[in-house]
């Protein structure tokens, strides 16, 4: 087995993907069946292939160390070739649904996938190519700056990852100090944040004016590439949130508050939810591999195998330094069949939120490959989400490995995380909302807005005192803002199927893992909530979803 840092990377031209595509189109255009039809697809997703894996290689090794000129020249140059990548992506599948054998073809590729093709078709033009390009620079820098940044701790400079940590410290002034150094932080780049974001946001918007868009959220929605819900659909679940869950929430941070005592409860308390010391990994990081290998061969035999395909292959890289990016993912190089995950370990309980979360996209991932699914099956964000979350879930009754006798303090604090994340990812969601409404806000009226959403789904959180976040300026790390607009709200959605699956499993653990494995292998097939009933949960959209994730959550938690 090939390990990744041995994948070899060339780059992947935009003149060797024309003269590929030119062919294909052709093949098209001489199509005289459904198969013929059929046979182009295949030759594109090929094509597709080699694009991809050259981008994930290059990004992959760039965010490892922003600071490599030659991976940084690298992502120069997918920055601006990307969207000529994408206009050749947009003729094919105009020509695909144009064609005369698409009647006929349409049993031998999925409507899902016609399905996305015309979406598709609303997110790009010829106009757009060089803002995009404009676009795609803005986020490398963005990235490249976060990846530099460094904060100011105690006399000690470190990444945002690593003081992050310090969020968790039972020492409520180490808490303290942690958030006024992120404070300071940003404040010391605070013209640098928001002249990134108010380009991007006006970037954004004429991409979508000269698409015929009002603005860009239907852009933003249709790039995510959204068939299966719309705006209407989340701003329901958002009421749902705010009226629904946040005083459920509340409760539960009032009895935190009175439990430790504190006057109210500050930002830097958001991760303190139960008593003694904060559950952190009692091993090291080889130790919690060794460990996170047990775990998975217990589970399934399957699950195992392929962990321990992941550690040959050395797709992890979870050590934070200087010059890396500072938040963690999963990619895959599709070539290769090989996932990859990157993660900034910091010695807390996130650490092992991480080994769990992002396997679970790796291994959904891995089905993927071995079922040989196509990729341009519309996969929404909320699904592949659901495959990490949930995962994190089913590795509750394995985590005496890895935090000893606070495992359950562990899993009770994980959970209460689970519940009280929802509000925050919809502060996110709605705050980009309002954003791209009036994309000529300045950067204090979007400061006022976030405040504003902070106090209306997190009223039990205060950041009064905690200079320059206490300003509406907790949304500047949040990466997904800049890099992936509209995606946040996925995080609820999953969230809200993570927790079913994991009251599922309290009840019969070898029926739920079956279900969630079943869950995997239907991805992309079919739409979000007909994934969700199968599996025997309901969709976050439906009426009442909440009150039982409420009840479930109060039940696991032992609460009235």
């Amino acid at each position: 087995m090939m390990k990744v840092s041995e994948l070899p990377y060339e780059r992947y031209t935009i003149e060797q993907a024309r003269e590929q595509a030119d062919a294909i189109m052709r093949q098209i255009a001489d199509a005289k069946s459904g198969e013929d039809l059929a046979q182009a697809r295949l030759a594109f997703l090929k094509l597709s292939e080699s694009v991809e894996t050259a981008y994930s290689l290059a990004n992959c090794r760039f965010t490892l160390n922003t600071r490599d000129p030659f991976y940084s020249a690298e992502m120069d140059y997918y920055d601006a070739t990307i969207p000529l990548f994408t206009q050749l992506q947009n003729r094919y599948e105009k020509a695909m649904l144009d064609s005369p054998q698409r009647a006929a073809a349409e049993g031998l590729i999925p409507a899902r996938v016609f399905a996305g093709f015309e979406l598709s078709q609303k997110t790009f033009s010829d106009a757009v190519i060089d803002d995009l390009a404009a676009e795609n620079a803005l986020v490398t820098k963005y990235s490249r700056f976060m990846g530099d940044l460094l904060f100011d701790f105690d006399g000690e400079k470190m990444p945002l990852s690593v003081l992050r940590g310090k969020l968790e410290d039972t020492d409520r002034d180490v808490r303290r100090r942690a958030a006024e150094a992120i404070g300071r932080g940003l404040e010391a780049h605070s013209e640098t944040f928001d002249d990134i974001y108010d380009s991007l946001v006006k970037i954004r918007t004429q991409i979508a004016q000269k698409l015929g868009y009002e603005n860009y959220i239907p852009l933003g929605y249709a790039r995510m590439g959204r068939i299966d819900y719309d705006a209407q659909m989340v701003a329901a679940f958002r009421e749902s949130v705010r009226t629904q869950l946040v005083p459920v929430v509340a409760q539960l941070k009032e009895a935190i508050r009175q439990t430790f005592g504190w006057e109210r409860v500050m930002f830097y308390d958001n991760e303190i939810n139960v008593e003694g010391r904060t559950p952190a990994p009692v091993i090291d990081t080889p130790e919690i591999f060794r460990q996170a290998q047990q775990m998975y061969d217990a589970m399934r035999p399957e699950i195992g195998d392929f962990m321990r395909r992941m550690r040959e292959a050395e797709a992890f890289d979870v050590e934070a330094r200087e010059g890396k990016w500072g938040g963690g993912y999963c990619t895959t190089f599709p070539l290769y069949k090989q996932p990859f995950i990157l993660a900034n370990f910091n010695g807390s309980a996130s650490d092992i939120d991480t080994i769990t979360h992002e396997f679970g996209h790796a291994l959904a991932a891995d089905v993927a490959f071995k079922a040989d699914t196509k990729s341009d099956l519309p996969l929404g964000m909320e699904t592949c989400e659901c495959h990490s979350m949930s995962m994190e879930f089913f590795c509750h009754p394995f985590m005496e490995r890895f935090f000893g006798a606070r495992s359950d303090a562990y899993c009770v604090k994980h959970t209460i995380d689970a519940l009280s994340f929802i509000p925050y990812g919809v502060i996110v969601d709605e705050f980009q909302h309002r954003v791209y409404e009036k994309p000529d806000m300045t950067p204090e009226e979007r400061k006022t807005v976030y405040r504003s959403l902070e106090k209306t789904y997190r009223p039990y959180l205060s950041y009064e005192g905690i200079a320059y976040l206490d300003q509406g300026t907790r949304w500047q790390y949040q990466m997904h803002i800049f890099e992936s607009p509209f995606y946040y709200i996925d995080y609820c959605l999953a969230q809200c199927v993570a927790l079913g699956f994991y009251a599922l499993s309290l009840h019969d653990y070898e029926d739920a893992l079956a279900r969630y494995l079943q869950f995997l292998r239907d991805s992309g097939s079919i739409g979000f909530e007909e994934l969700t009933r199968r599996a025997g949960l309901g969709s976050p959209f439906a009426p009442g979803s909440l009150d039982r994730i409420i009840a479930d959550c109060k039940a696991i938690l032992g609460l009235a």
